[in-house]
């Protein structure tokens, strides 16, 4: 099970109460890294997040088309987009314990290992929630929120490994279902993917199997054809099209194979 995840939210969550008390009333209104977001709405998407876990929004009457997942998250923030800063926090602590709890007990059996579907992201065992909300806390504090990437300055400790490493799972987890057509088209030999530093490890991506997906080995040496090294944290930049991963990787063996690989890759 992924427990760590759990742990790891509460971890970032110590690091985002951090930045929260050092924010002036005017950094609520700068844009942050994540397109169309300022660090309001970037926060409005963190406690909505919490709220609809604990206490969803009742259904419409008149049934809808499914929303895709970015879609849900932006019908969730675009109330809240003239909320006050206060009022956001007032959501965010209200749900926090129910939430972490609620995360807890998706790790202990039958229910960790029953599979939910997540829009068009694909379809993950219930325990991997917490991987998915840790990868998203995550990203939206330590890239869109953070220099130097993002408009706020804070003086925190690098994140750690357990608080990085359970959101690149849910990454590579994530990799096949949510882009199945358009990497099996571009995967046509293994690529190795070595990334560094706190969260890091090396996997290897494969070409599509029966399945019609690419799977991801956690391991090296299968034969690749190139090698792309990262930090995971950039990979958390770059794989999710934040950044440019021309700017931070460096690819070994054949470099334009491993070009149309990583201009492909676009994690939610």
């Amino acid at each position: 099970m992924t427990s760590q995840a759990v742990e790891a939210l509460q971890k970032i969550h110590i690091e985002v109460e951090k930045v929260i008390s050092a924010m002036n009333q005017s950094d609520w209104g700068l844009q942050s890294l994540c397109e169309g977001w300022r660090v309001q709405e970037v926060f409005a998407h963190m406690s909505s997040n919490m709220k609809e876990a604990i206490n969803p929004t009742p259904p419409p009457e008149t049934p809808q088309e499914p929303m895709k997942a970015e879609e849900a998250m932006e019908a969730l923030v675009a109330p809240r987009r003239d909320w006050t800063a206060q009022e956001l926090l007032d959501e965010y602590a209200k749900y926090l314990n129910d939430w972490i709890g609620w995360l807890g007990a998706l790790q202990e059996e039958p229910t960790a290992s029953m599979e939910v579907p997540l829009a068009d992201l694909g379809t993950y065992p219930m325990h991997m929630m917490a991987n998915a909300f840790a990868f998203d806390h995550y990203c939206h504090l330590y890239i869109d929120i953070l220099s130097p990437e993002g408009p706020l300055s804070a003086n925190l400790d690098e994140a750690s490994d357990d608080m990085v490493r359970p959101g690149i799972e849910w990454m590579i987890a994530g990799m096949p279902q949510m882009q199945p057509t358009e990497l099996a088209a571009v995967v046509t030999e293994p690529l190795e993917l070595e990334l560094t530093g706190p969260g890091g490890g090396t996997w290897t991506v494969q070409p599509a199997g029966d399945d019609g997906l690419i799977s991801i080995a956690p391991r090296a040496n299968l034969g690749a054809s190139a090698t792309v090294a990262s930090t995971a944290h950039n990979f958390v930049s770059w794989g999710t099209k934040r950044s440019d991963w021309r700017t931070t990787c460096v690819i070994d063996g054949d470099e334009n194979y491993a070009a149309t690989v990583l201009d492909t890759i676009n994690i939610i």
